[in-house]
């Protein structure tokens, strides 16, 4: 295979990445209201309205802010708007996205978690990108280091790279079959099966990003990194109180 993989459209060359993180997105949105069609719990228009616009502003914003992040040296000394916009990255989305998300939803004054209907859904559309990411090779930075593992690849140039786009799918895909299972069984509260997803990526993501080329902010760790390690801590703390309220000895109390 030849990388990057490219596209004729309107008669211009557009890369594998944009193409396949829109149809994802497209994908996924459509997935999304498939599932709300059919599920019991029925939110108010206001409501809903408020947590669309909230996640979509967050992702949008946090996208952007910590994909450009990842360089603060090349953002701030020599601005670009452009640039500015075209970088994103799916960990600034999901973290401003949840932000965006709490924030409308403390202005509308709803308490319950609604994050378990979106899980498979962003699943699917993050595979979708993903594939994008993978046929792009080293022409956008969702590329691995160079390595003599076995799964090694060429994705561009000279040199054998982590597929991490690869590993990324092949970890949603397990994780996606882990939280069925957990579904089905229907004994977690509302909002569990998002909560772990959240805390499972996450904590995927900061292991993988070692393999990554990336900017070192403190110690040896990126901006990517270093915000995988604040939701991670957070949603530790939020599934702690979970597994307190589920316990045994609370349950029977």
């Amino acid at each position: 295979m030849d990388f990057p993989v490219t596209f004729q459209i309107f008669g211009k060359t557009v890369l594998a990445h944009p193409v396949f993180e829109t149809v994802g997105i497209f994908i996924g949105m459509r997935y999304y209201f498939y599932l709300k069609r059919k599920s019991k719990e029925k939110l108010s228009f206001n409501t809903s309205a408020a947590i669309l616009i909230g996640a979509t502003a967050g992702a949008l914003i946090g996208s952007k802010i910590i994909g450009n992040l990842e360089n603060p040296y090349t953002l701030f000394e020599n601005f670009n708007f452009k640039r500015f916009w075209t970088n994103n990255t799916i960990v600034g989305g999901l973290a401003f996205g949840l932000m965006g998300v709490e924030w409308a939803k403390k202005i509308v004054g709803h308490r319950e978690s609604t994050g378990d209907l979106i899980v498979f859904p962003l699943i699917l559309a993050m595979i979708i990108g993903r594939i994008g990411c993978f046929l792009t090779g080293i022409h956008e930075e969702t590329y691995g280091i160079t390595t003599n593992f076995i799964f090694g690849m060429h994705l561009g140039d000279e040199y054998l790279r982590h597929p991490v786009a690869l590993y990324e799918i092949t970890f949603l895909i397990v994780l996606c079959i882990i939280l069925k299972t957990l579904q089905k069984k229907n004994i977690y509260p509302s909002g569990f099966v998002f909560q772990l997803f959240m805390l499972s990526y996450f904590s995927f993501r900061f292991m993988l990003d070692f393999i990554k080329p990336k900017t070192e902010i403190v110690g040896n760790l990126g901006t990517i990194q270093i915000t995988c390690l604040c939701i991670i801590f957070y949603y530790f703390l939020k599934l702690r109180k979970i597994n307190s309220l589920t316990s045994p000895e609370n349950i029977t109390s």
